[in-house]
């Protein structure tokens, strides 16, 4: 399996500052992993394509109630209902900011890509299929919980 650093990284530093800067609070990292592919563990999957000095799709995944406190910090005073209504929104927010950030730092780096719109998905409630590529899976940990990052690059 042949993923680079320098195109996990900038993922992993998107996301951390979003966290850190919008959502006031750390990542740390926890275990890296290998998978067969980049389908998500948790029932939330936040799909991201990639194209350019390089291909292929990062998934980052959680679980609903990460999800849940993810909104209620990024949009406070909201109602269980609305949270529940409105989280695919927020997280889409979320993931806007991480995904521009990853650009930047793609950019900065001189690495032409493009990233696609990130799309927001239940895992249990649709029929998203993943190939089977060679991933690099890493765990990244927060209050809110436990964070998936799935990257298959080549």
């Amino acid at each position: 399996m042949q993923i680079k650093a320098d195109f996990i990284n900038p993922f992993l530093e998107a996301a951390t500052i979003v966290f850190r800067d919008v959502l006031q609070q750390d990542l740390l990292r926890g275990k890296i992993g290998i998978k067969e592919s980049p389908a998500p563990s948790h029932e939330i999957a936040i799909i991201i394509g990639v194209v350019g000095s390089f291909s292929g799709e990062v998934v980052y995944s959680m679980n609903l109630d990460a999800a849940y406190k993810v909104s209620r910090k990024l949009v406070p005073g909201l109602s269980d209902e609305d949270v529940k209504n409105e989280y695919k929104d927020i997280l889409g927010e979320i993931a806007n900011m991480t995904t521009g950030n990853a650009m930047n730092i793609f950019t900065s780096a001189g690495q032409s890509v493009e990233i696609t719109t990130p799309n927001i998905q239940e895992t249990n409630n649709t029929s998203v299929r993943f190939n089977k590529k060679p991933t690099l899976s890493i765990n990244l940990y927060s209050k809110f919980g436990r964070i998936e990052v799935n990257v298959a690059i080549a």
